[in-house]
């Protein structure tokens, strides 16, 4: 029986539980998902204005942890990996509630970089049918930042994190430079050379879900306009009563949509392919690789 991992995100939007395997399908493997568990812990709400966790929140994210001990307990999983992202990063009081968390669960929390962050979610392209001479980019996109990363001939050739995400948005805490910077970066990597574009995170997973894109098809810059233009103007109770969108999902889908549309522009396609994996996803794979 093959061994079960648990992986734990925690980002500035929410924190996620994945319980996985890793199976096989024709000979080729994959990150077979058991148990999926995502809480809106919006951490990045706090630290985004004051720069710290409140005490009130740290409550809740220890025990958002203690919930997820819990579960991976209960499917007798071989090892578990915490990870946390961007708005740990930049919490002042991030390394206190490492310790709180780790005396009340047992579970330590490694703040990972922006470029392990990448490592791992890309790891899991190893298990994807992709053409591997063609050059490729993923733009992931999450709650503090945006991460893109550039392959050519099956090696990554460059990468950047981008203080751009969905809820530092909706805050009002990018500062302009950051969009210049992610423009000009993406002109000196791509150049003119066309690269097929993979878009990760879980707005992106829901953008393609509500257009009704067949599992492989590629969502286009059309349909992601006018996606756009249909939720923009609404309250997130109407995108919520209309498109059928939990409360943290329908604020910062808009903000998502914007980030993705502004690289297709820069980039100049009008097509985005969603391969639906994750950074829980990477960790999964990462952890199977380690035990092996």
């Amino acid at each position: 029986m093959p061994k079960r991992y648990a992986a734990i995100d925690i980002g500035s939007n929410a924190a996620r539980l994945l319980i996985g395997e890793i199976s096989k399908e024709n000979g080729h493997p994959y990150v077979k998902k058991i148990s999926y568990t995502r809480l809106p812990l919006r951490l990045g709400e706090e630290v985004f204005d004051s720069g710290e966790i409140s005490i009130r929140k740290a409550d809740d994210f220890i025990k958002t942890i203690k919930a997820f001990r819990l579960i991976a307990d209960i499917f007798n999983v071989s090892a578990i990996r915490a990870c946390a992202t961007s708005a740990m990063r930049d919490a002042r009081n991030s390394a206190e509630i490492i310790q709180q968390i780790q005396r009340s669960t047992g579970i330590q929390i490694e703040i990972i970089s922006g470029d392990e962050e990448a490592r791992l979610i890309f790891g899991t392209f190893a298990l994807l049918d992709i053409e591997r001479s063609k050059p490729y980019l993923v733009i992931d996109v999450g709650g503090g930042s945006t991460e893109i990363n550039v392959f050519e001939h099956g090696k990554r050739v460059g990468a950047k994190s981008f203080d751009i995400g969905t809820v530092r948005m909706l805050k009002d805490k990018v500062d302009k430079k950051q969009w210049k910077e992610m423009k000009l970066w993406i002109r000196e990597h791509v150049e003119d050379n066309p690269h097929l574009v993979y878009a990760t995170g879980g707005n992106i997973n829901k953008i393609h879900k509500i257009l009704g894109v067949k599992e492989k098809a590629p969502v286009t810059l059309r349909a992601m306009n006018q996606l756009y233009a249909e939720l923009e103007p609404l309250s997130v109770g109407q995108r919520m009563d209309q498109f059928q969108l939990k409360p943290d999902r329908a604020d910062v889908i808009v903000p998502a949509l914007e980030i993705f549309r502004f690289c297709m522009n820069v980039l100049k396609c009008k097509e985005m392919y969603v391969p639906k994996i994750g950074l829980s996803d990477g960790i999964i794979y990462d952890l199977h690789k380690k035990k092996m």
